[in-house]
């Protein structure tokens, strides 16, 4: 399985969901919500998490979440575990409530905060649950429109100030934004979202890839960040190794799938495949007998640093 997203930093912004087990209900009835909606407020007094929009639906929830403190982690562990021993004592069941990890998508919140936080209120007008999102009780949509009250906790006002700096005006405005959304057939934000983990501009997804990506090192095992990291391809890689150790030596070629395997996010049967057919277990010897090298020469470990920040590049 591979790993949940984990770019974190004070001040994130994202867009949560969290499914059911098999796609079954994590709600059976009405005092299930108030309690889920219970961890939500804590999550914002013991965390400082901002919760800017929720819908409950039965088999998963929708959430949009800003985290000042940077703790993305703790917060969904918080909500997810806390709910999931409460359901389980309740229900007199045991084991996994939600399916896997949560899926968080790293967002560009004034760009996207207004677009998501409709498709989240109108969840249930596209499962057919109501006609009305004013008329589905678990969501944040009642509060945002003036006609809920409670949840003092409920970020509402970035998203609102979007439409009006009028309290009124803007919840008026919200309300036209979203039947509007439920009447057209609108374009899914979601569908822009880049390699499953970042929604947001060009400039945003270039700082993300620069800041919370290119400077890491990133497995294999993340694949949802691949397409965000600039892997050099492993033609490139045998290009510049050869340009430094020289065409076609057995020295270059070491070389060059010592890189391949650290560097392209290839995977090694690619990689042998690509270097005359080796097996993934002729690759992997090669990168450890070679890093075992690089810590005795001095000289050549000077040497590959100075290919591996070209390849960087």
């Amino acid at each position: 399985m591979s790993r949940a997203l984990r770019i974190e930093y004070p001040g994130a912004f994202y867009h949560v969901t969290a499914r059911g087990n098999e796609r079954k209900a994590i709600f059976k009835a009405k005092e299930n919500y108030e309690k889920f909606i219970g961890y939500f407020e804590s999550a914002t007094e013991r965390y400082g998490a901002k919760i800017h929009c929720f819908c409950f639906m039965p088999n998963h929830y929708h959430l949009l979440l800003e985290t000042p403190r940077g703790n993305l982690h703790t917060i969904l562990h918080h909500l997810n575990t806390s709910y999931t021993n409460y359901f389980n004592a309740k229900m007199r069941r045991a084991g996994h409530l939600f399916q896997g990890r949560y899926h968080a998508i790293l967002v560009e919140k004034d760009s996207y905060a207004l677009e998501l936080s409709r498709y989240i209120h109108l969840n249930p007008v596209r499962a057919r649950l109501v006609s009305d999102p004013s008329r589905y009780a678990w969501s944040s949509y009642s509060v945002y429109v003036g006609m809920g009250k409670g949840l003092e906790w409920l970020e509402k006002g970035f998203i609102l100030s979007q439409i009006s700096s009028d309290e009124r005006r803007a919840q008026r405005g919200y309300e036209k934004y979203v039947k509007e959304g439920a009447r057209q057939k609108m374009e899914r934000p979601l569908e822009k979202v880049v390699g499953s983990t970042v929604l947001g501009s060009e400039g945003f997804i270039e700082w993300v890839r620069a800041r919370w990506i290119e400077k890491k090192d990133v497995s294999r095992d993340v694949p949802a960040l691949r397409s965000l990291v600039r892997w050099p391809d492993l033609s490139m890689i045998l290009k510049e190794t050869e340009k430094v150790f020289g065409r076609r030596t057995a020295e270059s070629r070491r070389v060059a799938l010592y890189f391949s395997h650290r560097l392209s996010g290839v995977s090694l049967r690619q990689i042998g495949k690509f270097f005359g057919g080796i097996g993934p277990s002729a690759v992997t010897q090669n990168t450890r007998r070679f890093g075992d090298r690089l810590g005795e020469d001095r000289g050549l470990s000077k040497r590959v640093d100075r290919l591996k920040k070209a390849l960087s590049e």
